[in-house]
C-alpha cells in the first residue's frame, strides 16, 4: 500500500489554503464547504457526486466547487487518489474577481468538472509555490491568471431558480448556524422554520443537497477548523462546537477533512513557529 500524504498550507499573502492528498483511498461523505474549492487530479479515479449529479473523475480533471455545493466522492479502481487543491474564502475570491475582471462579485462557474490544459499549467506551479512558501510575486500572477481564465471560460451569472420553501429553508439554516453549539433537535428546527418534519426533510435536502443533520455537522467542522488554526486543542474545539465527545469529533473531522484534528492543528503550529523563527533572525 502506498504511503498516505496529507498536507495543508495557508498562504498569508494570497489569503488561501493549499493542500495535497496523496495515496488516499478513503471515501468522503456528502458535505459542503463555506469557501470555493479548485482541485486537480494528479492520478487515480473517483466517483464524484456534486449537487446531485454524478461524475467519474480521473487524471487531469479540474474540479470547481462553489461555497455551499454539496459533494461526496469514493474510490474507483485500485490506484489511490493523488489530489491537489485550493480552498479560497469568499472575501478572497471577491478581491480576485475584481482584480481579474474589474467587477466586484462572486463568480459562478458553468461546470463542476473540466479538462483544460491551460488551467492545469497555472494550477500546478501555483500549488507548488504555495506549498513551498515562495515569497516571489510570481505566485500572485499565476493566481490572477488562473481566476481570470476560469471566469472568462466558465463564468456564468448567479441566477438560480428559487427552491421550494426557500424562505423556510433559510430560516432553518439560520437557526442551525445560531445554535450549532447546542444539542438541538429536529422539532426545534421545524418549529423555527414553520414546516413539518417530512416537509422540512424533503425541501431541505432538495435545496441544499444534504440533510439538516449533515448541514449541522458541516457547520461544526468548519468552525472547529478555525479554532484549531488558532491553536485551540482538539478537546476544547470539540466542546466549543457542540460535539458530544472527543471520539465523535475526531471521527467526523477525519472523515470530512482527511486529517485528524491533532494533525490539522500541528500544521498551523509549525507554520507559526517558522514565522517566529524568521522574525528572530
Amino acid at each position: 500500500m502506498k504511503k498516505e500524504i496529507r498536507t495543508v498550507c495557508y498562504d498569508e499573502e494570497l489569503r488561501l489554503e493549499a493542500y495535497r492528498l496523496k495515496g488516499i483511498v478513503q471515501p468522503f461523505p456528502n458535505h459542503f464547504h463555506e469557501h470555493y474549492v479548485i482541485g486537480f487530479m494528479e492520478s487515480g479515479q473517483r466517483y464524484l457526486s456534486c449537487r446531485n449529479k454524478e461524475y467519474k473523475i480521473t487524471k487531469g480533471d479540474i474540479l470547481l466547487f462553489h461555497p455551499g455545493d454539496n459533494h461526496a466522492c469514493a474510490q474507483c479502481g485500485e490506484e489511490p487518489m493523488d489530489y491537489r487543491g485550493f480552498n479560497i474564502p469568499e472575501l478572497t475570491m471577491l478581491d480576485l474577481a475584481e482584480a481579474a475582471t474589474g467587477i466586484r462579485g462572486l463568480p459562478r462557474f458553468s461546470q463542476t468538472l473540466i479538462q483544460d490544459q491551460e488551467l492545469a499549467c497555472y494550477l500546478a506551479p501555483l500549488h507548488q509555490m504555495v506549498m513551498h512558501g515562495s515569497m516571489e510575486f510570481e505566485k500572485e500572477e499565476y493566481l490572477l491568471l488562473l481566476i481570470s481564465s476560469l471566469i472568462n471560460k466558465y463564468g456564468q451569472p448567479f441566477d438560480y431558480p428559487l427552491a421550494e420553501c426557500s424562505e423556510e429553508i433559510e430560516k432553518a439554516c439560520n437557526y442551525i448556524r445560531q445554535h450549532y453549539t447546542d444539542h438541538i433537535c429536529l422539532d426545534q428546527i421545524c418549529s423555527h422554520a414553520g414546516l413539518s418534519k417530512s416537509s422540512l426533510l424533503r425541501a431541505f435536502t432538495k435545496s441544499k443537497g444534504i440533510t439538516p443533520y449533515r448541514y449541522l455537522e458541516t457547520i461544526r467542522i468548519n468552525e472547529a477548523k478555525k479554532l484549531l488554526e488558532q491553536g485551540i486543542t482538539p478537546v476544547e474545539a470539540a466542546m466549543r462546537t457542540g460535539f458530544s465527545d472527543q471520539s465523535h469529533f475526531t471521527n467526523f473531522f477525519s472523515t470530512f477533512i482527511g486529517l485528524s484534528p491533532g494533525v490539522y492543528r500541528e500544521i498551523f503550529q509549525k507554520k507559526e513557529l517558522q514565522e517566529k523563527g524568521k522574525n528572530l533572525r
